[in-house]
């Protein structure tokens, strides 16, 4: 299998990594997905990455059909409608990497695309914007980690297929066996690292400065731990930890859930900790600060709305 045509759905921080890295060259056909004003709006104004724009191919998704490979890059909020465009440019031999954070992106694209099409996926990147401008620093993104669900075997076609793609572009990209741990490993981090700040309103710096903050993002990953375990998942120690440290981090930093507040806008605590505690009720595991800690955003959530403007 040889990939020669590339389309992304969703042209925003995880997006943004890879029109900066594949648009434009020669020998990959690459296409960004949109309808409507959208896609007029993109044509036209393109996407601003690090202070460059960027005037990718834009197609609809029944023009793109056939593709390849498809990249899955929204918020959670707009998988449902992603799943869809996705399935109608899916073609018999078509790949899908779903680029979302949490554990069930590909089983709701696969549902609608078809779960033999699916890659296992995940990203390891810190982005931000500036008015227009998407912002990441390509020297310490560690970019995509992918592969298999589980494997103990040689890797697939389709992923050496996909590592053959990204050899000699911008993208980083680093095969794992057992993407189903990583996945559950990255999901530990995320509500670990996003959710504390997120609700304190400060930078992850916090989590060195103050044992409190570092006491709840502790107990928070321990939750994350108890009930993988009970659904008889191990955590591994993660493939990318050495990529992602936190040291290359700006003690600044905030992280989406904390970014999405800041902005007004809704957050993915429905992905992170609405899923954790639907697990968890399934497994009879008790998760008090994450259920504490789901509550405490959706609430941060209805004061954007105005809730309480008394």
């Amino acid at each position: 299998m040889k990939i020669k045509t590339v389309a992304l759905i969703g042209a925003g921080a995880v997006g943004a990594y890879f029109i900066q890295g594949l648009a434009g060259l020669d020998d990959i056909d690459f296409t960004l997905i949109a309808q409507g004003d959208r896609k007029i709006r993109l044509s036209s104004q393109g996407v601003m990455i690090n202070d460059i724009v960027y005037y990718p191919k834009v197609k609809t998704p029944q023009e793109a059909y056939g593709t390849d490979l498809i990249l899955i890059a929204v918020k959670y909020n707009a998988i449902e409608e992603a799943a869809k465009m996705a399935a109608s440019m899916t073609a018999e031999h078509t790949v899908i990497l779903s680029l979302l954070n949490g554990l069930d992106s590909e089983s709701i694209v696969g549902k609608e695309a078809g779960m033999e099409h699916m890659l296992y996926s995940l990203m390891r990147i810190q982005a931000w914007r500036e008015g227009d401008n998407i912002l990441f620093d390509p020297k310490v993104t560690a970019g995509l980690f992918f592969g298999e669900k589980s494997s103990t075997g040689d890797k697939s076609d389709r992923v050496c297929a996909v590592e053959a793609l990204f050899e000699g572009t911008g993208v980083r990209c680093t095969y794992v066996p057992n993407m189903e741990g990583e996945m559950w490993n990255k999901y530990a981090g995320n509500i670990s690292r996003n959710i504390p700040q997120a609700m304190l309103g400060v930078g992850c710096g916090a989590y060195e400065d103050s044992e409190h903050v570092a006491r709840i993002s502790d107990m928070l990953m321990k939750e994350v731990h108890d009930v993988a375990r009970a659904m008889g998942i191990i955590i591994p120690p993660s493939v990318s930890s050495g990529s992602s440290s936190f040291k290359t981090v700006d003690r600044s930093a905030r992280f989406s859930t904390l970014q999405d507040l800041d902005a007004g806008r809704h957050t993915e605590v429905e992905m992170l900790l609405g899923n954790l505690i639907g697990l968890a009720q399934s497994v009879n595991v008790e998760v008090p600060f994450c259920t504490f800690s789901y509550h405490f955003i959706k609430a941060l959530e209805e004061k954007n709305d105005g809730k309480f403007a008394y």
